[in-house]
């Protein structure tokens, strides 16, 4: 798992307290979607780290083959 992996969960982690504590249902709600984009984000940026393992086998493979 990348930096960039751990610092997306752990701003959604933020974003959810946030959210949590707000007392506005507006401002609630806008902490949540701030917690769902950074979720995404985490997302992706896991699945560019899965595939950049995934090449680096591959390549390594080739040279091997």
């Amino acid at each position: 798992m990348s930096t960039q992996h751990e610092f997306y969960l752990e701003r959604a982690r933020e974003a959810r307290a946030s959210a949590g504590a707000a007392t506005l249902d507006n401002v609630r709600k806008r902490w949540l979607q701030a917690e769902a984009r950074w979720t995404e984000m985490a997302a992706r940026s896991e699945r560019g780290d899965k595939m950049r393992a995934e090449l680096i086998v591959e390549k390594a493979n080739a040279r091997v083959a």
